[in-house]
């Protein structure tokens, strides 16, 4: 296994929130790390692809830069999100809204996830190692944001799971990891000191979830939790991962949603309290 600065990360939608602190965290750590965004920006340090991901073309043309450069790859975080057209944040109706919304939340949310997965497996399976880690939510749980919103993390869970059986045995993993309250600029700037009930003291930082990927990364046990959700907080908690502040452990939003990962449907859940 290579050591850490060997190794190759690619973070989607690296430009901001999760996707730009989960590039820095992997970068601090000595991870070489590729991200996407439809302009190419992202955190000093790493390499800033400019990638619309509603475009498989140029994900494939991502891939084989990183493969060209390299001659592998590690570690797919897909993190890759788009706004529908005139997009005011989770607040109208289903039925209020346009149905072009499905082709971002859905097209952009889980297709180009899905895509992206198949380019990393392609790299992955023939070196025998790798992790392919999801960002999703308690939004798959119960009701958050809004029904494409819930639809779309359900299909990242459900897509770990499925491609975990079939990477079974190749020593590569597929995740889905349920995200908390993230603690982005956006947030922390609004003032609020809590957010749907969530103290925003106790969210998660961005970089706390790359700190939580690159622990995953290179733990021992990491082909147990194959087709697992794994939710980050608690993972955090049980391998001492905390905020930036060096101090404090996020919370887990689980009992707030009613109980255990939705996928595998087993009650087995590793890494986690």
């Amino acid at each position: 296994m290579p050591t850490d600065h060997d190794r190759i990360a690619l973070v989607t939608g690296a430009s901001r929130g999760v996707g730009w602190g989960t590039a820095t965290a992997l970068r601090d750590a000595g991870w070489r790390v590729y991200g996407t965004s439809r302009r190419g920006t992202g955190p000093d340090g790493t390499i800033a692809l400019a990638v619309d991901h509603a475009d498989d073309s140029a994900v494939e043309a991502a891939f084989a830069r990183i493969l060209a450069d390299t001659g592998r790859l590690d570690l797919l975080v897909n993190n890759a999100w788009a706004s529908p057209r005139g997009f005011a944040g989770f607040t109208a109706k289903f039925y209020q809204r346009p149905v072009s919304d499905w082709d971002t939340l859905i097209g952009i949310g889980v297709r180009a996830h899905y895509v992206a997965a198949v380019q990393a497996a392609q790299i992955m399976v023939p070196q025998g190692s790798g992790l392919i880690a999801s960002t999703s939510s308690f939004g798959g749980r119960g009701q958050l944001h809004s029904v494409l919103y819930g639809m779309g993390k359900v299909a990242l869970d459900k897509m770990a799971y499925d491609m975990g059986a079939e990477l079974a045995g190749t020593g590569v993993t597929a995740v889905s990891l349920w995200l908390g309250l993230i603690r982005t600029p956006l947030l922390l700037g609004s003032g609020l000191t809590e957010f749907a009930g969530f103290p925003v003291e106790r969210a998660e930082d961005p970089e706390f979830v790359g700190r939580v990927i690159a622990t995953l990364a290179a733990d021992p046990g990491l082909g147990a939790y194959n087709g697992h959700t794994v939710v980050t907080a608690e993972y955090g908690a049980a391998h001492g991962i905390t905020n930036n502040d060096g101090t404090t452990t996020p919370d887990s939003h689980r009992s707030a949603f009613g109980g255990g990962p939705l996928f595998p449907p087993a009650t087995e859940e590793l890494g986690q309290e």
